[in-house]
């Protein structure tokens, strides 16, 4: 049994915690002795290495095992994980506390790192749907939204550098958007004619000599000549993504970081080299390009049928 464990739950108590959590950090430390008993490790004996067993216990293994419960087998979640471990924390600093000789710092108990989750590209039909959405908007500001939509997913622009473009930075002749990245690195983006020519309609139905590219029309006007608090925010592109998204019906949550993602998949899904996306995408390292994009399962098995000289056909 670990030591002090009942007096332990007892500080609990007295510290306010509340009786469900009591009760769940009973459940997780008696699974952690339990752990311990298994592998014949006396508490004293614990260190580095018995953490990282436990870890991998828990997170390979069913609730039946870890748990004397009635609940259906079933593996531990990442998070349910992380709660046994804080609760093992937490009873290491009582130890701590009471000057128990404690064989293991609870720093040590570290959290599962999270896995990140692997970003939802709608389908190119969804995508084109959702662009198209302010086509029927003939006014500016859905001259403006359409502008916009277009040009996130035709350049793969990060939301930060869409709204700090400036008109100066567009070259509607050359079809190109010049950027300014680390180490003052010029980037250079690439408009198809259709985006240039929503962004050309766009900026010649304005009545103004502002300097940002897009631009608000709600609220104060700016006086100053610059007109740089006109300037579109970051959560502006966003709540216009939500609204064309909601219009067309997306089936999944899209963000500006969407249609960035979506460019980058589907140009790799028409075979462009990762050495190009890297300058388009503006990544300063390939390992970042080739971790950020993702095959599609269904390009994956295209591309296994294609080549696998044991999968094509005779």
């Amino acid at each position: 049994m670990l030591p002090h464990i009942d007096d332990f739950l007892m500080n609990l108590q007295a510290n306010h915690y509340s009786p469900y959590t009591v009760s769940n950090y009973e459940r997780y430390l008696e699974a952690f002795d339990r752990f311990l008993n298994e592998n014949n490790i006396i508490f004293e004996g614990i260190n580095k290495q018995t953490i990282i067993s436990y870890k991998a216990h828990l997170a390979s293994r069913g609730r039946n095992i870890t748990e004397l419960s009635n609940h259906s087998a079933s593996q531990l979640t990442q998070r349910t994980i992380n709660y046994k471990l804080a609760a093992l924390r937490v009873y290491l600093r009582y130890l701590i506390d009471i000057d128990y000789p404690c064989p293991l710092v609870p720093e040590t108990v570290t959290n599962l790192k999270a896995v990140p989750k692997r970003p939802q590209v709608p389908q190119l039909k969804d995508l084109l749907r959702l662009i198209e959405a302010p086509a029927a908007e003939s006014n500016i500001i859905g001259l403006r939204d359409k502008a916009i939509l277009e040009t996130l997913f035709n350049t793969g622009l990060r939301v930060s550098e869409l709204v700090g473009l400036n008109r100066a930075q567009v070259n509607l002749e050359r079809k190109q958007i010049g950027l300014k990245g680390k180490g003052n690195k010029i980037r250079i983006v690439f408009l198809s004619n259709t985006v240039s020519e929503y962004i050309r309609r766009y900026l010649q139905s304005r009545r103004d000599h502002f300097e940002p590219l897009f631009i608000r029309y709600s609220g104060k006007i700016d006086a100053r000549k610059s007109g740089e608090k006109m300037r579109l925010t970051a959560r502006s592109i966003q709540k216009i993504v939500e609204k064309y998204a909601q219009r067309a019906g997306l089936p999944i949550e899209v963000t500006p970081h969407t249609l960035r993602h979506g460019f980058a998949t589907y140009l790799a899904e028409e075979g462009a080299n990762p050495a190009a996306l890297q300058i388009l995408l503006g990544h300063e390292s390939l390992d970042t390009t080739t971790r950020y994009v993702h095959a599609s399962d269904k390009y994956a098995e295209e591309t296994h049928r294609k080549y696998h000289p044991l999968a094509k056909s005779v």
